[in-house]
C-alpha cells in the first residue's frame, strides 16, 4: 500500500480542517497510509471542532517509516508550546509550515513516503520565515536540482500549465522567451503520457497580449516568442498549436479539444481554471521525479476555525496522488518493455480510481 506524506500547511489557516475531513472519509484507509508532518495537539485540537472525524484513529510516529494501516499518523515536526490562532496571518503560523513541508520532503527524498500532498502556506510570511521562494513549486524544484517543474492544475475536465510561475506581472514579457516555452512543453507533454494515461496529448499554447497580439499591433511576443516556440516544440514531436486568444479561448469552450494548455502567466490560466473546477482542482508539479499534489485554494482565514470549508479539493489532490503514483509505475513498465500491451492505448482512462461523492 502507498504511503501518502501530508503537510499541515499554515496553522492558522484550513489546512488541518481540509486534511482532517478528506481522511475522515472512509475510503481513504483502504487507499494509502496516511503520515501527517506537523503537530499531534493541533491536530487533535481541530480533530474536535469536526463531528464526522469523531471515529478517526491517529498514531504518532518518530517517522514515516513507522507509520501503520488504517489511521492517520503524525510525525510532530512543530513544538506542542505552538498556539492555534485561527484566521491570523503570523509569522509562527508560517515557521510551523516550513518546518512541516522541510521534514516532510526529506522523507521523500529518502523514500519513507511515496508521493507528498501539501496544504495551503502563506508565501509572504514564508519568506519572513526563511523560504526564499515564491511557492511549493520552486521549492521543490530547488530540492530536485535535476528536474524542470511545472505548475498544472488539473482537473477532469481542464488541465492548465503555467509556463512563468509566481512571476509578477510586470516582469512576464521579459522572462518569456522560446526556450522556456518549448521546456514547460516539453514537461507538460511528458507528464500526460507518463501521469495521466494521454498517449498522444494535444496541447493548446495561450497568447500573451489582449487577442494575442492581433497580427503586432498589439504587441509582438506571439509573432517573435511564442510561436516559434510552438514550431519548435512540433519539429520535436510535441502536438502544440497556437497562440490563441485566451478570452474566446475559454468562452467558446475550445479548451474541450485539447489534453492540456499552456498559459504564459499565473491568472491567465489559474482564474479560468478556478471559475470552471475550483472544488475539484488540483495543483500538481509535474516534471519532478517524486509525486506532489496540493488543494487549489488558498489559506482560508476567514473561514478558519468555523468547521466551513470543504475537503473537496483535498480529496482530490489525495485521489491523484495515489493515481499518478499508480500510473507512472504502469507507464515505467510499460516503456521498460515495450512489447508489452500499451493500455495507454485507451482513449477513456480515468484520470483518477476514485472521486469524491
Amino acid at each position: 500500500m502507498l504511503t501518502i506524506g501530508i503537510t499541515q500547511g499554515d496553522s492558522n489557516g484550513i489546512g488541518y480542517e481540509v486534511i482532517i475531513k478528506a481522511l475522515a472519509d472512509p475510503r481513504m484507509m483502504d487507499m494509502f497510509i496516511p503520515v501527517v508532518y506537523g503537530s499531534s495537539k493541533m491536530f487533535g485540537f481541530n480533530k474536535k471542532l469536526i463531528e464526522e472525524a469523531e471515529q478517526l484513529s491517529t498514531n504518532v510516529v518518530a517517522s514515516a517509516a513507522d507509520a501503520k494501516a488504517k489511521r492517520v499518523n503524525i510525525v510532530n515536526c512543530v513544538p506542542d508550546t505552538f498556539n492555534i490562532e485561527f484566521g491570523q496571518a503570523t509569522k509562527e503560523g508560517a515557521t510551523a509550515a516550513f518546518a512541516s513541508l522541510k521534514a516532510a520532503v526529506e522523507d521523500l527524498k529518502n523514500g519513507s513516503i511515496d508521493a507528498l500532498v501539501t496544504a495551503p502556506i502563506n508565501k509572504h510570511l514564508m519568506e519572513e520565515s526563511g523560504f526564499a521562494f515564491p511557492g511549493h513549486t520552486e521549492y521543490l524544484e530547488s530540492q530536485f536540482p535535476d528536474s524542470k517543474g511545472l505548475m498544472f492544475m488539473c482537473s477532469e475536465r481542464l488541465k492548465v500549465g503555467v509556463a512563468t510561475n509566481h512571476t509578477p506581472l510586470a516582469k512576464v514579457s521579459e522572462v518569456l522567451n522560446p526556450d522556456l516555452i518549448v521546456s514547460k512543453l516539453k514537461v507538460m507533454n511528458a507528464s500526460l503520457k507518463s501521469d495521466f494515461c494521454r498517449e498522444k496529448p494535444k496541447i493548446a499554447v495561450l497568447g500573451l497580449n489582449p487577442h494575442a497580439g492581433d497580427g503586432g499591433t498589439l504587441g509582438r511576443e506571439e509573432i517573435e516568442i511564442i510561436a516559434p516556440a510552438v514550431e519548435a516544440a512540433n519539429r520535436e514531436g510535441i502536438l502544440a498549436f497556437g497562440p490563441f486568444s485566451p478570452d474566446g479561448f475559454f468562452g467558446t469552450n475550445q479548451y474541450e479539444k485539447f489534453d492540456a494548455v499552456l498559459a504564459m502567466y499565473h491568472d491567465q490560466g489559474l482564474i479560468p481554471f478556478k471559475t470552471l473546477a475550483f472544488d475539484e482542482g488540483v495543483n500538481f508539479t509535474a516534471g519532478l521525479p517524486v509525486v506532489r499534489t496540493s488543494p487549489d485554494h488558498g489559506t482560508g482565514y476567514d473561514i478558519a476555525g468555523k468547521n466551513l470549508a470543504s475537503p473537496r479539493s483535498m480529496l482530490y489532490a489525495l485521489f491523484m496522488a495515489v493515481d499518478v503514483c499508480k500510473h507512472r509505475a504502469t507507464y515505467q513498465e510499460i516503456t521498460a518493455n515495450p512489447l508489452k500491451i500499451n493500455v495507454f492505448e485507451t482513449k477513456n482512462a480515468p484520470d483518477r480510481t476514485y472521486l469524491p461523492e
